[in-house]
């Protein structure tokens, strides 16, 4: 008994050794930042001022002047119509379409399509924003091309800037949604397929009553990791407007930004990253409830 409690205690022992280093890290890099985050956002911590000097615990008035900012009800439009169209919807439509139509494609046409869109992935943010900017300015190749078929040039970032913004960010981050769905897709054996449409399916039929159901985890998982990155982004839209013109694309994110580096308000700045956190904990809980809901059905 003594021998295998010794085995069992060094068992133990190598365990801890081998994933120190990554439980330091974890903690140097995330879970510090984190409690610092949370301990922050209940203080009045300035980059200049008294507060500079000394800050005070404020509980949670920085939460309060969150709710009372005449900006917070077109900030939080903003991010909504940003996360919807550009994440939701945009980056998991696309991704889905371009996973389905390489399905059973050949090796060339699968690789050459593939790097094209991990190409945009891999991308800096700043490189995609100042590409987006060339695309959309007043004398940029979208004007060039209507110039064509005799339309007159449009002020895109200034008439459009939302919708300029949204693109950019589908561009940017489809790639990861098609590699999760490939992933999946090829997954699904072409027998079920084939017994599918021999029994009459349709193609639509096929999609939601096959397809679908069999990729629903990947569908939960990849929801949940493109909704906290859009809501979490912020240097393809701050260099493409800076959250303008006004606020017209100010997401939670640059509002933030804003507050903490801008108005050197940090304490203020560190509420609205929680309340950002909190928003993609509580999207990431819904995920999975309704993907929990349909299991049961």
């Amino acid at each position: 008994m003594a021998g295998i409690g010794r085995k069992q205690k060094q068992k133990t022992l190598k365990t801890i050794v081998f994933f120190a280093p990554s439980i330091l890290l974890l903690g140097i890099f995330f879970i510090g930042p984190m409690i610092m985050t949370v301990f922050f956002s209940f203080t009045n911590i300035s980059l200049t001022g008294s507060a500079a000097a000394a800050m005070k615990f404020v509980g949670f008035q920085n939460f309060v002047e969150i709710f009372k900012d005449p900006k917070l009800g077109e900030v939080l439009k903003n991010t909504m119509i940003f996360l919807v169209f550009s994440g939701i919807i945009g980056q998991q439509c696309l991704g889905f379409l371009l996973a389905s139509l390489m399905k059973g494609k050949g090796r060339l046409i699968r690789k050459f399509v593939g790097f094209t869109v991990v190409a945009g992935w891999i991308t800096p943010e700043v490189v995609a924003a100042f590409m987006f900017s060339a695309y959309f300015a007043d004398a940029g190749t979208l004007n060039k091309i209507l110039e064509i078929f005799g339309v007159s040039p449009i002020s895109w970032l200034f008439t459009f800037p939302m919708a300029c913004v949204v693109i950019a960010n589908i561009w940017k981050g489809s790639a990861y949604s098609m590699m999760m769905f490939q992933a999946s897709l090829d997954n699904i054996s072409e027998d079920i397929m084939e017994a599918a449409q021999i029994d009459g399916a349709n193609g639509f039929q096929i999609l939601t009553r096959i397809t679908l159901p069999m990729i629903k985890s990947t569908m939960a998982t990849t929801f949940v990791i493109v909704t906290l990155s859009t809501l979490g982004a912020f240097g393809l839209v701050f260099a493409m407007t800076g959250g303008g013109p006004a606020i017209a694309t100010t997401t939670l994110s640059i509002f933030m930004y804003q507050k903490a580096f801008i108005a050197y308000q940090i304490g203020y700045g560190m509420a609205i990253a929680l309340f950002i956190l909190l928003i993609g904990i509580g999207l990431s809980l819904i995920y999975i409830r309704l993907i929990r809901a349909n299991d049961k059905n």
